[in-house]
Order: C-alpha cells, then sequence, then structure tokens
C-alpha cells in the first residue's frame, strides 16, 4: 500500500497545492482528457484546492461516453437476433441507444453477456460453436491491443462465429479538433496516462509544435494530478510551451512497442464519429481487411444508422469542455445513472456520473 500512501498523501497534496497558487498570478483553463482524472478530482476535492483563477474542464476521454449512438443501436438490434450472443463491458449496457439500452434488451431475453475481457468472449465463441457471439469493441488506445489480440486469435483458430463490433476512438485526433475548433477556450492539457502507457509520448509532440500548448501526461491519483497542474502552470506563466511526463512510473516515450505492432497488424486508421462531438478524421480505428470476417457490420451487413441525441442533453458541451454537467437542466432530475439522457451520466468515466456521485448535495456558489 506504500504506492497509494504517497499518491494519496494529503500533506503532500496541500503543499503542492500551496504552491501552485503561489506560481499562478493569472487565470488559466486546463484540460484533464480522461475520464479517471475527472472521478479523481471530484473524490478528492481537488479542484477546491486551487486558486479561483484556475479552472480545470472535462475533455472527451470516457470511452463509452464518446461511442455513438449508431454502435449501441446496432449492438441493439444484433443482441435481438436469436442466433447471436453479444458480449460487452458492463459499463456499456445502460448507455442509452436511440430508443433502448442493452440493459433492457437483456431483460426482454436478449443473449447479453458481461465480460472482462474480449479474450472471454473468444472463449465462449470456442464453447458454443452453435451461436454468433459478437464482441463489442470500444475505447481509446488502452483497450485495442487486447481487443486486437482476440481478434488475431480467432483468426488463428479460424472461429468462424466470432466478430467484432468496433468503435475504438484515438486520443490526439479529439485533442486536435478541439484547439482547431474556434469554441476552444483550454489553454494547456493533462494527457491520459492509461493511453499513453501504450502510446507513449510520441506522438503528443505535433499537438504541443502545431497549437503552441503544453501538455503533460498525467497520472490518476491526487497527488499525480495535482503536480500535473503545476507543471502546467510553471510553463504557462514563463511562457514555455512543451511536452513533459509526469506519470514517469508508468508511462515511456516510445510506450509500448509490442502493442503497438499488434494493434498495427490487426486494425488500420479510419475517420470515426465521436458521441456529442461529430466525425473526426483519422480519429479511429477499424479491422483491416485481412480481418473483413470478424468485422461484425460486414459479416451481418449492418445498415448504416443514424441518431441523434436528445435536445436536452449537453454532453456535447459537457465532452468539449464549454459546460459543467451542472450546466444542465436536467442534472440529478430527469437525467440520473438510473435514467440516462446521455452516455457521460452512466459510464464509471463519465464527467456527469462524477459530479452526481461527489458535487450534486454541494451548494451552490
Amino acid at each position: 500500500m506504500k504506492y497509494l500512501d504517497e499518491y494519496r498523501d494529503g500533506r503532500i497534496a496541500r503543499a503542492l497545492a500551496t504552491e501552485i497558487a503561489q506560481a499562478c498570478t493569472r487565470p488559466w483553463v486546463l484540460m484533464e482528457i480522461c475520464g479517471g482524472q475527472t472521478h479523481t478530482i471530484m473524490r478528492y476535492g481537488l479542484d477546491d484546492l486551487l486558486p479561483k483563477g484556475l479552472e480545470l474542464v472535462h475533455g472527451p476521454g470516457c470511452p463509452v461516453c464518446v461511442t455513438p449512438l449508431e454502435t449501441i443501436d446496432k449492438a441493439i438490434a444484433l443482441a435481438a437476433r436469436p442466433d447471436v450472443t453479444l458480449v460487452s463491458y458492463g459499463d456499456m449496457l445502460r448507455v442509452p441507444g436511440s430508443n433502448s439500452d442493452l440493459f433492457r434488451a437483456k431483460a426482454q431475453g436478449a443473449d447479453v453477456r458481461i465480460a472482462y475481457t474480449p479474450i472471454e468472449a473468444v472463449k465462449i465463441a470456442r464453447r458454443l460453436p452453435e451461436r454468433k457471439v459478437v464482441f463489442l469493441a470500444i475505447g481509446f488506445e488502452t483497450t485495442a491491443p487486447a481487443n486486437a489480440m482476440a481478434t488475431w486469435m480467432a483468426r488463428q483458430e479460424e472461429l468462424a462465429n466470432f466478430s467484432m463490433l468496433v468503435s475504438h476512438v484515438l486520443v490526439p485526433p479529439a485533442i486536435r479538433a478541439l484547439l482547431a475548433s474556434p469554441d476552444n477556450r483550454v489553454q494547456a492539457f493533462i494527457a491520459p496516462g492509461h493511453v499513453c502507457t501504450v502510446m507513449g509520448c510520441e506522438e503528443y509532440e505535433g499537438l504541443v509544435r502545431d497549437f503552441r500548448v503544453p501538455i503533460v501526461v498525467g497520472g490518476f491519483e491526487p497527488v499525480d494530478i495535482l503536480q500535473a497542474v503545476l507543471m502546467l502552470v510553471k510553463q504557462l506563466e514563463a511562457g514555455q510551451v512543451k511536452l513533459e511526463n509526469q506519470y514517469v512510473r508508468s508511462v515511456s516515450y516510445q510506450g509500448n512497442r509490442f502493442a503497438q505492432e499488434l494493434m498495427a497488424q490487426v486494425f488500420e486508421i479510419a475517420d470515426q464519429k465521436w458521441r456529442g462531438i461529430g466525425m473526426i478524421p483519422a480519429s479511429g480505428l477499424r479491422l483491416r481487411e485481412e480481418y473483413a470476417a470478424y468485422d461484425a457490420n460486414k459479416v451481418f451487413d449492418l445498415k448504416l444508422i443514424t441518431a441523434e441525441e436528445p435536445a436536452e442533453c449537453i454532453s456535447a458541451q459537457v465532452l468539449r469542455g464549454l459546460r459543467k454537467p451542472t450546466d444542465c437542466a436536467a442534472f440529478g432530475m430527469r437525467c440520473t445513472p438510473e435514467n440516462p439522457l446521455g452516455a457521460p451520466m452512466v459510464s464509471s468515466e463519465g464527467a456527469c456520473a462524477a459530479y452526481y456521485r461527489y458535487r450534486r448535495h454541494a451548494p451552490a456558489v
């Protein structure tokens, strides 16, 4: 437990907060990309430790939250087929599609199963050759290697009854889209440590260079995040623009080359729609043509489905750091984890879920 004690030490956190306050002489807007970082900030009240002019806004780093409505609708349609077993991570079951969700589909008799890894889906396909097993493969670069391995295994074993409904997204193109937006107000970024554990820091150099924006790769414990904030504030105050790595205990500059090579073998880069944001060029992964036999879109000839977010939901603005969850009139009333309007209220990494869990009873300021 020494690791947790060190990175959750209140004395260290308060000392860092004091140093941030001393270094900060003007207003700044920082964005933490990862939803895991958002939940840490909310859980430990880290934003309350910061000086008034220093604002943390929350980015699109929740893989469940940015999975398009169309993908959810496709998954529900597949699950409704009597010959299909749909396998998914548990936090996808409550994500609302256009008219339903996977939890309701399961309650109505669909064969929907929860798994912790895609390899479990491969095992189900191996065990039930009479079933068509589809794994709902969502996530950032963090989960892509495991999904690539599962698909590679299925191909090696010639499992004809296994396929993947893929909705993978990539972080750097999303940051680029945010920075290029005329509405952008973010001046520096805490990059997601888990993603960088796989991909390294190298690919963020272009963002720093092209947009003259400081980026610090950060971890997920309170001290990690406050250290990353301090590093960014020092850069901003000094007029510096560079890439730094706070999460050195887990992240290297090059990342995990083996995982990257496996991803490149199975997936290729493609344009990708992000829920609440829209289409971002070259921001996703799709199965390569040689793995077409394991692409659920092709196996089941899934038609293009288009869907719109509920007009009342402001998740698009939350995911771009333009508004906070508590700015939504439906927050905590018509939108709750049990009856969500949008995906950020469902996911364990969603910003709305974090505010609902830790801030919904906070007094208005």
